[in-house]
């Protein structure tokens, strides 16, 4: 039989019992649907016991509330529910919550967060007559199975009822004997709902105890009888391994229901289901989310195409005044025939005589007055759509200075439509632009990576004059303006991004982002919340969400919205996960004994105590793996050590352990935790004892969490005050802790805010979890290159460069280990670095360093070939001009090196060594300096 307390009216709980369980042999399989049954008993008609409409439709574990539905609990549920005896019940009880009890609920969930549902066990009486006495006598004299024996409790989490717009939760929940200390520790719970007289009472009333059951519940028994002192310790403190940490209270504890502690070894579990009519929170919808932000942020609709606008009306103007040089035309030729050839020009005189003759002939033969009418409807339009002009003038001056202005107007784009026909050849097209928006882009990167922030503005600015209508340029340059904390312009660049496309989730995210840096909660609630409802699959935006909630220290919603991105990130993995072969599904299985069930059962809250790889004892049956699969068993070891503690090497056992020591300068454990198993010896380590009969493939395991998914959005968007926060989380969470993206993203918020200390710590615990990285090499190159040591930084931008897998921004790698090699006068590897720079990504940087490395080298074409390219791209480089000038002196070119020296100049070169050059270049040929 289970129990269980729902607030009924006002603050008075209104006891649930579920009795008369089916017991189900194994072998059986549930059907799905099936239908629900009504709590009662003894109805005759076929099928009246069952609720119509309501069905048990079951579902994905993954899916699930409660606690076992990880990937690791699915073949113990479906041996469960399948393959061994159980207990149906698949009854549905109702209740209604008035207000009161509504508010009840909500504050019980809060204060507790978990809700006590009882079980005990209660034995088939076939005779009611003595069992019913006994139980009237109040159980006096009863045997021992009048007392409550097996009596437990789970523990349901119902906090998921206090997420807004949820109505249901379903689960299966383990369960735990009842001991007192831990339901009052759990629930706040002082009796129960079995034991206790009052609530006996409060059942006899409402009809819910048999006289046999009367009888059984009436007994307090030794095992549930409450201790004088409650020991607040939680569960997994009890049954910790350390003995010098239980109490003696919770031994006695444990001693009381021995009967229950058989739920714990047998893996019990129930599955149950809450479903409310009205959710207890309710939830914002899509829809007036939506308002809400169309009120903040109006969308910008694009202009309608209007057929009688301004445009329209000046391309009639122009087609009724070519229809006219027409006619006009064909009237001369009629009068004066075809006299104009090549080569033959008539005489001005003549011309004067021949227009004065056509007027008179126009103005007498009334084509003149046709022609006015025929262009008059034109002009109309044109003073209407153009000028805005429909009522009268107040005085005649003012029509006397429109018509002044408007016949000029006229006779200028009469000129225009003329031209377009009398033009012997068509006009060039406008030279196209060199530059891209990716270009400008990286131009822009470029600028604000070597710290010159206006120039990158500069750059952003241009993309955006070039298309106002593209998001992502206004994205880039709202997120430049958060790096230089110009917070109100990047919160205009971000709205103006959402305003072209209201459906754009990383422009809602940062306008959220951006409410939240302005102090502004209640706005960013709602930009975030509208993200999740435009996409609800994004585990970015529900990530973000609670990030946000954490801000504003609501736990709940913060549960809510992280277990909803840890479903999502669930899901993905589960889709990528390639389909089992058909012949290892049917034998894959995997033979546990029950004590390794028990230590996989050990609480995330004890710390596993390290093991020494030479305790671990020889199994008896060796896993087979490829030659390929050991590099990467041994790297995944070594990517614990908190958990596991590899044993040095022995010097006589590996002489070349101690070489590349000394040949690399790393540390000692470093080394350890990098070096493969084909160059360290291990002669300790055996594997550990699990036997498998075909081995299963692992479960999909995220590559990265939900906090490092969001933390690398958030780097990109230089929004630091929610990377912290996102870190803080990474570091607390089961899947993520202080891994080497983690040290990353801490080294480059130090980087950017010149903590240059810090960010060589997070750098070297960096290297020691990860030594084949190759972002923490280019990271590590970065920081010895802002600090000025350029040996040290060339070291580790090779080492970058060698690797399989390039680094995230390896365009900024190739240029500052070009600058060093020119820095140290390498030029032929200087050429080579640049020319890998510009093949990948080409930009005025990229060409001018091949340039002055060409030009060291004394290769002059190839020199001016790369710095012309240099300025094709960008033209007010000042370098690349000096560069261009002593090319062209060198070449004996007077004009070109003086004009390049000139803009040079203009440009205000800064490098003084470089102008010193070129002076002493002019003074030995003798030209290029055209000032006095």
């Amino acid at each position: 039989m289970i129990g269980l307390q729902v607030p009924a009216v006002g603050e008075k709980e209104c006891p649930f019992l579920f009795k008369n369980g089916v017991l189900k042999f194994g072998g059986e399989k549930e059907p799905l649907p099936r239908p629900k049954k009504w709590p009662v008993t003894n109805i005759l008609a076929p099928g009246g016991q069952n609720i119509p409409d309501s069905f048990i439709v079951g579902g994905a574990y993954e899916e699930e509330d409660g606690e076992l539905n990880t990937l690791e609990d699915r073949d113990l549920r479906i041996q469960a529910e399948t393959v061994k005896k159980r207990i149906m019940w698949d009854l549905e009880r109702r209740c209604y919550l008035d207000p009161l009890a509504v508010i009840c609920f909500r504050k019980r969930i809060a204060d507790c967060r978990y809700w006590p549902v009882e079980m005990t066990r209660v034995p088939v009486v076939t005779s009611t007559k003595t069992k019913g006495g006994k139980g009237d006598k109040g159980g006096g004299g009863g045997g021992e199975e009048e007392q409550i024996s097996f009596h437990g409790v789970a523990y349901i989490n119902a906090v998921p009822l206090l997420y807004p717009g949820v109505k249901r939760i379903r689960g299966a929940f383990r369960v735990y004997p009842y001991l007192d200390n831990e339901v009052f520790e759990k629930t706040k719970c002082l009796f129960s709902l079995f034991r206790d007289i009052g609530h006996q009472t409060a059942l006899n009333k409402l009809g819910l105890l048999t006289p046999h059951t009367k009888g059984i519940l009436g007994k307090t028994t030794k095992e549930d009888r409450p201790t004088k002192e409650v020991v607040m310790r939680k569960a997994s403190n009890i049954v910790r391994r350390d003995t010098s940490d239980t109490t003696i209270e919770a031994a006695i504890s444990i001693c009381q229901n021995i009967e229950g502690q058989q739920y714990i070894e047998s893996g019990t579990y129930i599955v149950i289901e809450f479903a409310l009519d009205k959710p207890l929170v309710p939830k914002r919808l899509p829809e007036e989310l939506a308002s809400r932000v169309k009120e903040m942020i109006p969308p910008r609709p694009q202009l309608p195409r209007r057929t009688a606008g301004a445009k329209k009306a000046v391309e009639d103007y122009h087609t009724q005044v070519t229809s006219i040089a027409e006619a006009i035309l064909d009237e001369y030729h009629e009068l004066f025939g075809r006299q104009l050839v090549e080569g033959y020009a008539i005489d001005s005189h003549i011309l004067e005589n021949q227009k004065c003759q056509l007027n008179y002939e126009l103005n007498s033969s009334g084509k003149y007055f046709a022609f006015k009418e025929q262009i008059k409807h034109a002009v109309v339009k044109i003073v209407r759509e153009k000028y805005l002009k429909t009522t009268a003038f107040d005085n005649l001056d003012q029509l006397q200075a429109f018509l002044s202005e408007l016949y000029v107007y006229l006779v200028d784009q009469m000129h225009v439509a003329l031209n377009q026909v009398l033009s012997q050849q068509t006009p060039s097209p406008p030279p196209p632009s060199f530059t891209t928006s990716e270009q400008l882009r990286l131009f822009a990167r470029e600028a604000q990576n070597n710290g010159d922030y206006n120039l990158a503005a500069t750059y952003y600015q241009e993309r955006l004059s070039r298309d106002r209508q593209d998001i992502q340029s206004w994205l880039d340059y709202g997120t430049f303006c958060l790096l230089t904390e110009n917070n109100l312009k990047a919160q205009e660049c971000f709205r103006e991004a959402v305003s072209l496309d209201p459906n754009h989730l990383p422009s809602i995210l940062l306008c959220g982002i951006m409410a939240v840096m302005l102090e502004n909660y209640e706005d960013a609630e709602v930009f975030f919340e509208d993200a999740t409802c435009l996409e609800p699959s994004s585990i970015l935006a529900w990530t973000i969400l609670g990030l946000f909630y954490d801000i504003q220290e609501n736990d709940i919603r913060v549960e809510m919205a992280f277990q909803k991105a840890f479903k999502l990130q669930k899901a993905s993995l589960q889709k990528e996960r390639p389909p089992p072969e058909v012949g290892d599904a049917a034998v894959r299985k995997v033979s546990m004994s029950p004590s390794a069930v028990e230590v996989l059962s050990v609480s995330a809250e004890e710390e596993l105590p390290s093991v020494e790889v030479s305790d671990i004892p020889e199994p008896p049956v060796t896993i087979h793996r490829t030659e390929e699969e050991k590099p990467k068993i041994a790297r995944k070891m070594s990517l614990a050590p908190s958990r596991l503690r590899l044993a040095p090497p022995k010097a006589s056992d590996d002489e070349s352990f101690h070489r590349l020591q000394e040949e690399e300068g790393v540390s000692k454990m470093s080394r350890k935790m990098s070096m493969a198993p084909s160059r360290m010896k291990l002669p300790s380590l055996k594997e550990p004892k699990v036997v498998f009969e075909t081995e299963p493939p692992p479960p999909p395991q995220p590559t990265t969490t939900i906090f490092m998914e969001t933390i690398n959005f958030l780097m990109d968007v230089n929004a630091f005050q929610f990377v912290h926060r996102a870190l803080a989380h990474e570091l607390l969470c089961p899947q993520g802790g202080p891994s080497c993206d983690y040290y990353l993203v801490l080294a480059q918020t130090y980087m950017l805010k010149k903590e240059y200390s810090k960010t060589e710590e997070c750098l070297e615990m960096a290297v020691q979890i990860d030594y084949l990285n190759p972002e923490v090499w280019a990271q590590k190159g970065h920081l010895c290159y802002l600090t000025g040591d350029f040996g040290e930084a060339k070291a580790c931008y090779e080492r970058t460069i060698s690797f399989v897998t390039d680094a995230k921004d390896m365009h900024f790698v190739y240029l500052r280990l070009g600058s060093i090699y020119l820095e140290r006068k390498e030029y032929d590897k200087a050429k080579d670095i640049y020319l890998l720079a510009s093949k990948k990504s080409p930009s005025c940087l990229t060409w001018l360093g091949v340039g002055i490395a060409c030009y060291r080298l004394k290769e002059m074409v190839e020199a001016e070939d790369a710095l012309s390219e240099a300025n094709a791209l960008n033209n007010n480089n000042a370098e690349v001009w000096a560069y261009l000038a002593l090319v062209c002196m060198q070449g004996g070119r007077q004009l070109e090196a003086e004009q390049s020296y000139k803009y040079a100049v203009k440009l205000e070169l800064a490098n003084e060594e470089l102008l010193q050059e070129i002076h002493q270049v002019q003074l030995d040929v003798g030209f290029g300096d055209p000032s006095f």
